[in-house]
């Protein structure tokens, strides 16, 4: 792995939404005196204008973390590593999935499914999900105490995916679709049958079924992700989950949006 890793001043864990949903994905996450975008599903024009939005540095960047290989995850992917001099976590399938998208990257550092990896003194903990991608991942990121998960694009919620994000302090998940918006739309029904299938997308039902199980004392944010524009609403995503696992748990549960970057949470 790279031992060159940039060093900015942040000391907390912070994780910021930068962009979610069908036309780019990436989150900022920092800790330990490292910055890192998991995913870079823009371009890296827009990436930079959503990263000064929120007063975060392209070169405080320490790394770049690919979770597939799919367009709206590594758009950007390339360009920023190139421009920045930033290194590209990624395993190697997706990395052959994505070549032609990201170009040549320089800095290639490989990971795999199972096994933990180290950025700084973040610790990295991918595992398979269930996507139409060559090698899709999620990932929890635990630094000193506190342990975030995170998990997209997926089409079922299997027993492996639930034991690694049980125990986090902060999920970011998945809830794509509201399933009769999805099924009544004007998607073809080739379409519908992939995003409800299981190698698609999570409905708004199938996230918070996910989370009224898994949810601990330790579960203080969820932050609901890649929400479709066409056949979901942030309204419906949100009280969907909210009505499941209630709103008296104590959790603080917010949807990231596709065109404006969220808030800087500080765990």
């Amino acid at each position: 792995m790279n031992n060159n890793i940039k060093n900015n001043n942040c000391r907390g864990l912070s994780i910021c939404p930068l962009a979610s949903g069908s036309r780019g994905n990436s989150v900022f996450v920092s800790a330990g005196g490292v910055s890192i975008l998991v995913d870079a599903g823009l371009s890296g024009v827009e990436l930079e204008r959503r990263m000064s939005s929120r007063k975060i540095s392209p070169d405080s960047i320490s790394a770049i973390v690919i979770t597939h290989e799919h367009t709206d995850h590594v758009k950007g992917a390339g360009i920023l590593s190139r421009r920045y001099h930033i290194p590209l976590y990624i395993n190697e399938k997706t990395c052959i999935g994505a070549e032609k998208k990201i170009g040549k990257v320089d800095q290639l550092e490989y990971f795999n499914c199972g096994t933990t990896f180290q950025i700084g003194d973040i610790k990295f903990d991918p595992f398979s999900i269930s996507h139409d991608a060559l090698d899709p991942s999620g990932m929890t990121l635990e630094y000193r105490n506190v342990k975030i998960g995170i998990a997209t694009d997926m089409g079922v919620v299997t027993a492996l995916v639930k034991e690694h994000l049980k125990g986090c302090n902060l999920l970011y998940i998945e809830a794509n679709h509201d399933y009769e918006m999805l099924m009544n739309g004007s998607y073809p029904w080739h379409l519908k049958q992939r995003i409800k299938g299981r190698k698609g997308h999570l409905s708004n039902q199938d996230a918070a079924d996910m989370l009224e199980e898994i949810k601990s004392d330790s579960l203080n944010h969820v932050i609901l992700a890649h929400l479709s524009e066409e056949n979901n609403t942030p309204e419906k995503a949100f009280n969907t989950v909210n009505e499941t696992i209630g709103s008296s748990s104590g959790i603080l549960l917010s949807v990231a949006m596709p065109h404006i970057p969220g808030e800087m949470i500080e765990l």
